[in-house]
């Protein structure tokens, strides 16, 4: 891989304010690449450097896959139990078919409280609700308990953030501990992730990037920067919002295909696509436990990974099983991490 254009290519984006943030990536245990671009935070002029914790948006949902198997190892609920009855919830609009599967693989039909596959934005949920108000998990129910499904439990797969909110109160039952807790000692501690954590964004927390947007006038001219506070909670939660370094992030995957997070089977099974999603890139698009899948005609993974988005936020962790490449993209901007990723995804392929 060539290593040194894909460092002009990054600098190029970020001399044109295109991109900001860290770029990882390791071929087995060696580093083969590492830098940071652009400013973690706009106000302060500050820039970014590979120890700058980033937002992860829903690849947070990668720790929750993990702790949900962790719990179903433990014998605190299975693959097949009813999510509704085990979390008392048979009052709502929730069918109780779901299940754990059907919230891991996305294919619950949940009616989600942003249906990003509509097109509809994440931000928008807070216009009439304060931001503020949701800092637990059981706080996000209100936002979705009611709706209207969107089809049966295992009829389809669609995107749904809510269904890692459920796997999460889940999580909080089983191990009578809050979800970030749960997570910082039985992911984040074994990962060896020792710069992750949920950090609120009301309280100052060294080497935590600012994540924000470019404003732009009629031409395309960017004419300023819009932070990202009022876009969604203040601290993560199930679905979103951890902070790591690249670093980490790429030591969460390490952990977890040396067996060191869950055992064999459930690590077999994090690593295995499941629900057919649809035509994705060269190959089709299967969804797993967390991680997304590219499967070409031959049946082989061409690649798996998690992306997440947000205002102020974007990120991916992805592998490539046949130059057994990890990759790691941190941005704080919303479009800052695709432009690396493609460029990434082109190279990874040209062997």
């Amino acid at each position: 891989m060539d290593v040194d254009a894909l460092n002009r290519f990054l600098t190029d984006l970020s001399s044109s304010e295109v991109f900001s943030g860290v770029v990882r990536l390791e071929i087995g245990s060696d580093v083969i690449f590492e830098s940071a671009y652009g400013l973690a935070d706009r106000a302060w002029g500050i820039p970014c450097t590979p120890r700058i914790r980033f937002d992860t948006a829903s690849i947070t949902k990668l720790f929750t896959a993990v702790a949900t198997l962790q719990q179903i190892e433990a014998g605190a609920f299975a693959l097949d139990t009813g999510v509704i009855e085990y979390l008392d919830l048979t009052h709502t609009a929730l069918s109780r078919a779901i299940t754990p599967y059907h919230l891991l693989t996305h294919t619950s039909g949940i009616g989600d409280d942003a249906e990003e596959e509509s097109g509809e934005r994440y931000e928008d949920v807070w216009i009439e609700r304060p931001n503020y108000s949701v800092t637990e998990t059981v706080q996000f129910l209100a936002q979705f308990v009611d709706k209207p499904p969107n089809f049966e439990p295992g009829a389809g797969c669609r995107y749904c953030n809510v269904s890692y909110v459920l796997l999460g109160l889940m999580i909080e039952r089983a191990t009578s501990t809050t979800y970030r807790d749960y997570v910082t000692s039985h992911v984040f501690a074994p990962a060896h992730m020792d710069r992750s954590g949920f950090f609120r964004k009301d309280i100052v927390e060294p080497e935590v990037a600012d994540g924000a947007d470019p404003v732009t006038d009629a031409d395309g001219r960017i004419t300023g920067w819009r932070r990202n506070l009022y876009s969604y909670p203040p601290i993560g939660s199930p679905d979103a919002g951890a902070h790591v370094t690249a670093e980490d992030l790429i030591r969460f995957h390490t952990a977890l295909r040396a067996g060191r997070l869950v055992g064999a089977e459930s690590t077999a099974a994090m690593l295995t696509p499941k629900e057919l999603h649809g035509p994705k890139w060269s190959g089709m698009h299967y969804m797993g436990y967390g991680f997304e899948f590219e499967v070409c005609d031959d049946d082989n993974v061409v690649c798996y990974w998690k992306e997440g988005i947000n205002c102020g936020v974007s990120g991916w962790l992805g592998h490539y099983p046949a130059p057994d490449l990890t990759v790691a993209v941190l941005s704080n901007m919303e479009n800052g991490a695709w432009d690396p990723i493609r460029a990434i995804h082109r190279l990874a392929l040209a062997r």
